[in-house]
This record gives C-alpha cells, sequence and structure tokens, in this order.
C-alpha cells in the first residue's frame, strides 16, 4: 500500500511554494539551485524528511542534518516513475549511484554536507547518521 502511495504522490504531489520560501533562508545560494533542480517527487519528500529532522531531539539543532534532509537525494537528477518501480523490483544502477552523484555536486560548496550525502544510506556507528537514515526510511 506505501508504495502505490508513493506513486500517486510522484505523479501528483507537488511542493508549496510558501515552504520552499522557508527553506530558502537555510540553504546557501548554490544549495539552493540545487533544491530547486530536484524532481518535484524529490523536493517533496525532501521537505516532510527535513520536517522530521527539525522536530528530532538528536538531529534538529544541527544544521548539517537540517541541510541534509533537504539535499540527501540531489543525485537522483530527474527519475522518471518507471525507473523507481524498476529500483524497487529489481534494482536500478543510476538510483544506486545517487548519493555519489549527489556527493560530486556539493563538494566544493560544503564537503562535510556532501560527505554527509554520500553516506546517507551506508550503515555505520555514527549515531545521528543511523538516526537519519531511519528517519528518511520512514518517510
Amino acid at each position: 500500500m506505501g508504495r502505490i502511495k508513493q506513486g500517486l504522490n510522484y505523479l501528483f504531489t507537488k511542493p508549496k511554494i510558501e515552504e520552499i520560501e522557508k527553506i530558502k533562508l537555510l540553504l546557501t545560494v548554490e544549495e539552493y539551485n540545487i533544491f530547486i533542480d530536484m524532481d518535484n517527487y524529490d523536493k517533496v519528500h525532501s521537505m516532510g524528511v527535513y520536517q522530521m529532522v527539525k522536530n528530532d531531539d538528536i538531529l534538529n539543532s544541527d544544521e548539517k542534518y537540517l541541510k541534509l534532509a533537504l539535499l540527501h537525494d540531489c543525485g537522483k537528477e530527474k527519475i522518471y516513475l518507471l525507473t523507481r518501480i524498476k529500483k524497487v523490483l529489481v534494482g536500478d544502477e543510476i538510483l544506486d549511484r545517487h548519493p555519489k552523484l549527489g556527493y560530486g555536486k556539493l563538494k566544493e560548496i560544503d564537503l562535510k554536507l556532501a560527505d554527509l550525502i554520500l553516506s546517507h544510506h551506508r550503515v555505520d556507528g555514527d549515531k545521528k547518521l543511523k538516526r537519519f537514515q531511519e528517519i528518511d526510511d520512514e518517510s
């Protein structure tokens, strides 16, 4: 049922302009341009992750994790619904590379943020990153 909801969200969800204006205050101009270039589905997903991070006692005071919430999927480019379905069913090489592609977009802007994007699907001992992964998986 959750996958059907994701498919419908992909087709019909658009980010709210007033929410985009709020996050514009957090991101640098370069980061904001990367965010704006993301697919609408990924923007909406990232804004949901951002709201959860803002409400999380472990992550809400760390600006890097607030930015990570908004930019963690920036490496997905413009991925069509069929590619996303393929990823769920059998995997997809392009989607699997999105952390590395996101790292490439941000490494010259903010290396620490780029490193977090590169690692956001890896399981390691970092308490904050582990909590971020749980939030990302929930949304």
